[in-house]
């Protein structure tokens, strides 16, 4: 008796792009958990000190998250309207927010309580942020004004109105206390000076201004807006650098990551794109099941927050190195391997002398499931194994194998045979799924003819069965539609190549043209 040949699985080529460490980087973080909000997240903000909360600005609060159980920490409600733009100081002990109230608040991370109020604006403050030195506060509202606050005399110490529409964003510059920035929606960003009263660089970004941002060194700061990102040079007087855009709709924020050197931007196409800060180069990008609001990444990289306009949080944590943390266990890993692999390699090294006779060892053949039915003519029962729900999902061509290993025994009318029509209604939905697909037509083909062969009679008596077959009917109409669509569109370029040619045939003028540039370009050849 022959041996029994396992079924050969066809598998098809994948045509996958090759994945950039970047982008694997970026994807070696955990499934994200998920929090759901009342309102859309309108700024998420890291705490610069340990543990690394962040805070999260929705609806009438600011809330703590703790990174470690993703849980609320603390809440801060003394809002009594929507609140804005909550930012820590950079010692974590303080943080502020603006809100619809056009007031300014000053509030203490361990105790809750607020500190300070600061009134000047007359319409809500969407921007709220410290100083590089922590010693003042400016802010931006709807009354296209600038402020700026002292901490300890709880005073306003510098008045801006140079926008002409409403202040949204802003950065503070981290090599200089003095400076900060303010982005509008009258399309332009400005730099001021906190000891002069006037700006001192003005910038035209084309859109309303979205998020700025300042690179850590100062003497560069990026604009966004509509969707692209603008880079600007400071010191020369805000000339513009670069600009880039892979998005296709309005990017809402930036982010920094200042240990890999990476920027951020969170758009309304529900993508966040990673940048280079040296090339400005798209390095990878990642998705997201709603309009993105604002985004921020942990100090230590072990954190990547978005919000969105729908309130979720997407908190996805890095996940953690298997690997072994201290010399002492690099060491017994090592170990263990070596007298693993001096297991499993004895006596393939051994070199057989004169006279020694050679037994050969053979390996035990592991059939899968449907191999074994087959091996025991059990063709009902291998055809149930291919197409149960993870094989037809998951590996649909192994199920297609099957299918023609069965139908080169002769035997496939008779596994098809004989069955309920709660078989029969997944392995047409399944038929109808794999249709379109040109490796599988011949085989889809055949199956539904034996089925209708075999089942025609009873279709009438069966509800389910009916709906069925009509759902594959309809599938097949819309494949004969559309190849018959390309078929016209093929016949159109066809006249129209035809006719091209017949023009360039029938006029002298078009034929004599053609010689003298191929003359032209025989004497310059020649020459």
């Amino acid at each position: 008796m022959g041996e029994f040949k396992p079924t050969v699985i066809r598998e098809l080529p994948e045509s996958k792009g090759e994945i950039s460490p970047e982008s694997e980087f970026w994807k070696n973080y955990e499934f994200p958990v998920t929090v759901k909000e009342f309102d859309s997240i309108s700024h998420l903000e890291f705490c610069p000190v340990e543990p690394y909360q962040f805070a999260a600005t929705t609806s009438n609060k600011v809330r703590l998250f703790n990174p470690i159980n993703n849980q609320v920490d603390k809440t801060f409600t003394r809002f009594k309207d929507k609140a804005y733009s909550g930012s820590f100081r950079h010692d974590g002990r303080l943080l502020v927010a603006g809100g619809e109230e056009p007031v300014v608040k000053l509030l203490d991370v361990s105790s809750r309580s607020i500190f300070r109020f600061f009134p000047g604006h007359e319409r809500p403050v969407h921007l709220s942020k410290f100083t590089s030195d922590g010693l003042r506060v400016f802010s931006g509202g709807d009354d296209s004004t600038v402020r700026a606050f002292d901490l300890a005399k709880g005073e306003e110490v510098n008045y801006f109105q140079e926008h002409k529409d409403y202040v949204r964003c802003g950065d503070a510059n981290k090599a200089s206390r003095d400076i900060v920035m303010t982005g509008s929606y009258d399309h332009t960003a400005k730099l001021f000076d906190l000891r002069t009263s006037s700006c001192i660089v003005s910038v035209d970004h084309g859109k309303p201004v979205e998020s700025a941002l300042f690179l850590p060194s100062g003497n560069v700061f990026l604009t966004a807006g509509g969707n692209y990102v603008k880079v600007w040079d400071a010191l020369a007087g805000g000339k513009l650098l670069t600009t880039f855009s892979n998005s296709h709709k309005t990017i809402t924020s930036l982010c920094l990551h200042e240990g890999l050197g990476r920027i951020l931007t969170g758009s309304l196409d529900m993508h966040v794109k990673v940048y280079d800060t040296a090339t400005y180069s798209l390095l990878a990008s990642l998705d997201y099941p709603a309009p993105v609001i604002s985004l921020a990444v942990s100090p230590i990289s072990h954190q990547l927050v978005v919000g969105m306009s729908t309130g979720l949080i997407s908190i996805k944590h890095k996940k953690a190195d298997a690997g072994p943390r201290t010399e002492a266990e690099r060491v017994e890993k090592e170990r263990g391997r070596r007298m693993a692999l001096r297991y499993f390699n004895k006596g393939k090294m051994y070199v057989p002398q004169e006279g020694d006779t050679l037994v050969p060892l053979e390996q035990k053949k592991n059939l899968e499931r449907f191999d074994k039915m087959l091996k025991k003519f059990e063709h009902s029962k291998a055809l149930d194994d291919a197409l149960s729900r993870k094989n037809r999902s998951q590996t649909p061509h192994v199920t297609f194998s099957v299918i023609q290993e069965l139908s080169r025994r002769g035997c496939l009318k008779a596994a098809l045979s004989g069955r309920t029509e709660k078989w029969l209604c997944p392995l047409l939905s399944f038929l109808k799924k794999n249709i379109s697909n040109p490796n599988y037509v011949s085989t889809v083909v055949e199956v539904a003819d034996i089925i209708l062969d075999i089942y025609g009679p009873t279709i009438n008596t069966s509800a389910e069965l009916r709906k069925g077959l009509t759902n594959l009917r309809s599938t097949i109409d819309h494949e004969l539609r559309y190849h018959q669509s390309l078929e016209e569109i093929q016949g159109m370029l066809d006249v129209i190549l035809i006719a091209s040619q017949t023009t360039l045939d029938t006029n002298p003028d078009l034929v004599i043209a053609e010689k003298d540039i191929v003359a032209d370009m025989s004497v310059v050849d020649s020459g």
